[in-house]
């Protein structure tokens, strides 16, 4: 019987192992390369903060010798998340983030105010209320006025009208004094009252008027006469003349 030959397994998976690790070489190194030129892009004002120290990175192993066996390479560790902690502006006053205080004198200078604006308010509101009052007011006073204009145009009217009717009685007295002899009209003239002789001759024609006053007693013309010149003379005077 012939021995059948032995096959030469453990050079071939050598042989793969070493291509394996070279792969996996290669893809750490470029895993390195990224992490630095990340790390160069980083803002200045994250250098203020102070993150974990971040592990030294690894450097890639060698590749074993043909034969022996590498153990599996450990997983990258993710990059550690910026802090989202505010941080304090380059330059600025650490002060300024403290609370002001206030003095007494402060204190004492913003309670006057407050209390002086308080009582602006207060004179505000009595102002507004006595201007409410005095428009009431001026309301009514203009309602009231025009009632005493609508009474003084029916007033107006009413002497106007009377004055229209007493002119038609003492125009239809004169036409009778006017219609009479001048003897016998002078004759009731002696004995009639100044204020109704004084309306009457007054409207009476001038004509009709002469023979009447000289037939009459020359005391009783005389003092006619002065009266009925002081009529005249003062109805035709302007008011406040």
């Amino acid at each position: 019987m012939s021995r059948l030959p032995t096959p030469r397994l453990l050079p071939v998976t050598m042989l793969g192992m070493a291509g394996l690790l070279a792969l996996k070489a290669a893809k750490l190194a470029q895993i390195g390369l990224l992490v630095g030129a990340s790390a160069t892009v980083v803002p200045a004002a994250q250098a203020v903060e102070s993150p974990a120290p971040a592990a030294p990175a690894k450097t890639a192993a060698p590749p074993p010798p043909p034969g022996s066996l590498s153990p599996a390479p450990a997983p990258a560790q993710p990059a550690a998340a910026p802090s989202h902690a505010v941080t304090p502006t380059a330059g600025a006053d650490p002060k300024a983030a403290e609370p002001a205080t206030v003095s007494d004198s402060e204190m004492a200078l913003l309670q006057d105010l407050r209390q002086r604006r308080q009582e602006l308010d207060a004179r505000s509101q009595e102002l507004e209320a006595r201007g409410s009052v005095l428009a009431a007011a001026e309301k009514k006073l203009d309602a009231r006025l025009a009632e005493l204009q609508t009474l003084q145009k029916s007033l107006e009217a009413l002497e106007a009208s009377r004055q229209q009717t007493d002119d038609a009685n003492w125009q239809g007295l004169v036409k009778v004094y006017e219609a009479m002899k001048p003897r016998d009209a002078a004759a009731i003239f002696n004995d009639l009252d100044q204020p109704v002789l004084l309306q009457v001759v007054d409207r009476m024609k001038a004509a009709k008027a002469a023979p009447v006053l000289a037939a009459m007693q020359p005391d009783k013309a005389r003092t006619l006469t002065s009266k009925l010149a002081a009529l005249r003379a003062g109805r035709n005077t302007p008011p406040g003349g």
